[in-house]
């Protein structure tokens, strides 16, 4: 934890580090993972030496608020998300209260499904830059003549590999189908689209559209389980329904300020990466602060 109260790395004395990510720093207490979301953010697939302050409790408070939604849809991996409870089932914890407040999220341990699990219900990103050379993303075929943030007629899934560096690689559902297996293939597909239906829906009523997300899965007892992170700004392209139009690129509910203003630089998107300046932290904390007041109404806990 910095002076500043932004935590961009954490060590748990008592507690065994599983794995340190470009956002979260993972535990493993036995049968249970403790996933705390610092504050530090990335950008091109590279972590910035400056942090976000409130990102990481805002990331795990989105996350816990949908994992409790949509627990009669999937098995989730969430145990708890309250600082109190977490500390009283792993005393070890307990002087680390302070440092895991607000932010971090008690799990399941499960065997991790090896692909990215992504929804799209509106044309953006890379699938609209496929869109507009194949008239399709990732093998699906869509009608002619969709601009760019258009929605779909139907939200599609377009799974992709997971890399621990660099981008992900969409693939097909023929080929998830031989990495992991038809049948798990079908569940992961229906799963993922009825969470996602059932948060659009939600989140559009809120004033936000959820453009496409990614889900991530894992397998406890050989059943799918929800885990990782949930519909979050880090996770998914969140944009105000006020300002939509169809044609061009909403402004998104998360690290827009900060792309766009490493955009503006002559940095090569290699590490290491330069540090932001106090507006540009400024702005995208209060994107992420806002992005959690609209969805739950209410404010960090």
């Amino acid at each position: 934890m910095t002076a500043s109260g932004v935590v961009l790395e954490t060590e748990l004395a008592g507690a065994k580090l599983f794995k340190r990510g470009k956002v979260r720093d993972v535990y493993d207490l036995g049968d249970q993972l403790l996933i705390v979301a610092t504050d530090r953010i990335s950008a091109f697939d590279v972590v910035i030496p400056t942090g976000i302050p409130s990102k990481g409790a805002v990331l795990t408070q989105i996350s816990a608020f949908w994992f409790e939604k949509m627990t009669d849809l999937t098995p989730t991996h969430l145990v708890s998300a309250d600082t109190d409870r977490i500390t009283q089932m792993h005393p070890v914890l307990k002087t680390h209260r302070a440092v895991l407040a607000g932010r971090s999220m008690l799990a399941r341990k499960t065997e991790v499904v090896p692909i990215e699990c992504v929804v799209r219900g509106y044309l953006a990103g890379s699938g609209w830059k496929e869109y507009q050379k194949s008239q399709s993303v990732c093998g699906v075929l869509l009608p002619a003549g969709l601009k760019e943030a258009q929605e779909l007629p139907e939200p599609i899934f377009t799974p992709a590999t997971k890399e621990e560096s660099g981008h992900d690689i969409n693939i097909s559902e023929v080929e998830m189908a031989k990495r992991v297996g038809a049948d798990l293939t079908t569940a992961l597909r229906e799963t993922s689209l009825a969470v996602y239906s059932r948060a659009r829906d939600y989140a559009r009523s809120k004033g936000i559209i959820i453009a496409d997300t990614k889900f991530e899965f894992g397998r406890f007892n050989g059943e799918p389980m929800l885990i990782d992170e949930l519909l979050t700004p880090d996770s998914s392209r969140f944009w105000p329904v006020e300002e939509y139009a169809p044609g061009r690129s909403p402004v998104s509910f998360d690290k827009q300020f900060v792309r766009d203003y490493l955009e503006g630089l002559s940095w090569d998107k290699t590490p290491p990466a330069p540090a932001l300046p106090e507006e540009i932290v400024r702005k995208t904390s209060a994107k992420y602060l806002q992005a959690l007041a609209v969805l739950t109404g209410r404010g960090l806990s």
